[in-house]
């Protein structure tokens, strides 16, 4: 049984500014690739990579070679498994509780989401990148994590640069040196909440953590919220801004969402279509083989949700932005143990609040150009820009 063929030409470049035509033909062509520039073995079908996501006693999500831990300076959740995972995340769960999610952060988004609708101006072209889909993701998880005296400044900064390091495969020394500075920021910040309930949510991240009856280490605690900033803010503002460009340029879709009132298929269509968290790595901890290739123990496989989400057998002109299209299971959010805790509130709160009430504040919303809009991101996904006219 041979490895896996080698490719040494696709560049993190084109992964960065282009992806979907490269996943497309190794869909084809080379479903399992080691690629070099990523020094890891790409799992482009939905079969692959659901199987992968589902065996975390085959496939670690410890992998010893990304940077994640050198930028977060911790061995975030994201990186453990088994009884350790589930410890640190049931540690967490209590704030996103269905209870919790309907009495305390509905209403919360709800005000929120008015208050920066309300602050946009009518009649003007704006980029909703900066002035409402990033904001707003910011404010509201600072306030989810317990800590909302946070600006909005900071949390967005904050984020990119946990984000920049964690995704900093070549290991340039720039991106560290930021990270932990804004590690330091964000440690002080966590603990002069912690220190003072009054400044923290009642039913918040860090309250919970707190409270627990068996509380983890105050590092811990640090580091998983640490680990919320780095991807609870892109998701949420990607997927809202993904979903709007799909809407605004088929017209046709709109006006029968709006008309059914049906924007849950709108959600889940935006992040089948450009996932916001593209890749994901796991540890081979035995060799094993994946279709016909020998699979090392020690290697590392990336699962490609963008790609597994664009699957021909799975999705009928997967390319399309189609709110109506015949559902079948995407995975956006992951699966297994690791599936985005955050998955519940995201649906809630973009696809039922933000969503409507942004279109309904601006019934006439346009997309000027929409080629003028920039989509990055190779293990994050959304557009960087958004400039629409608000009528």
């Amino acid at each position: 049984m041979n490895k896996a063929p080698i490719d040494e030409t696709i560049t993190i470049d084109q992964l960065t500014l282009d992806p979907y035509p490269v996943y497309r033909r190794l869909r084809s062509d080379a479903p399992v690739l080691r690629v070099t520039s990523v020094g890891r073995t790409l799992l482009t079908k939905a079969e692959d990579t659901r199987a992968v996501k589902d065996n975390p006693e085959l496939f670690s999500s410890n992998d010893p070679g990304t940077p994640m831990e050198r930028a977060f300076k911790a061995h975030t959740l994201m990186r453990k498994d088994g009884a350790d995972h589930m410890r640190e995340r049931q540690a967490m769960t209590p704030a996103f509780s269905p209870k919790n999610l309907k009495t305390v952060w509905a209403p919360k988004y709800l005000e929120l989401a008015e208050q920066y609708v309300g602050q946009l101006p009518r009649g003007e072209i704006v980029d909703l990148y900066p002035l409402l889909a990033g904001p707003l993701a910011a404010c509201f998880l600072a306030h989810l994590m317990g800590i909302p005296h946070a600006t909005d400044e900071d949390m967005q900064r904050w984020s990119q640069i946990l984000i920049d390091g964690a995704g900093n495969f070549g290991w340039q020394p720039g991106p560290f040196e930021r990270s932990d500075t804004a590690n330091a920021e964000i440690d002080t910040c966590i603990e002069a909440h912690a220190h003072n309930p009054g400044d923290r949510e009642e039913q918040s991240a860090l309250s919970v953590m707190l409270a627990a009856d068996d509380p983890l280490p105050m590092s811990q605690i640090i580091a998983n919220i640490k680990i919320a900033i780095g991807g609870g803010i892109n998701e949420p503002r990607d997927a809202l801004l993904t979903m709007i460009y799909g809407l605004l340029t088929n017209p046709d879709q709109l006006d029968e969402i709006k008309r059914a009132n049906n924007w849950g298929d709108a959600f889940e269509e935006g992040v089948r279509w450009v996932a916001p968290i593209q890749t994901s790595s796991r540890l081979v901890m035995a060799d094993t083989e994946i279709r016909g290739h020998f699979i090392p123990k020690g290697d590392v496989v990336m699962t490609v949700q963008a790609s597994a989400n664009h699957d021909e057998e799975l999705f009928d002109r997967p390319e399309r932005f189609d709110a109506f299209r015949v559902k079948k299971p995407h995975q956006a959010f992951g699966s297994g143990p690791h599936h985005c805790l955050g998955a519940h509130i995201s649906r809630r709160f973009v696809g039922q609040i933000i969503l409507p009430l942004l279109f309904d504040s601006f019934p006439g919303m346009e997309l000027p150009d929409p080629h003028a809009v920039r989509w990055r991101g190779f293990g994050f996904r959304g557009p960087i820009e958004l400039p629409v006219l608000l009528n």
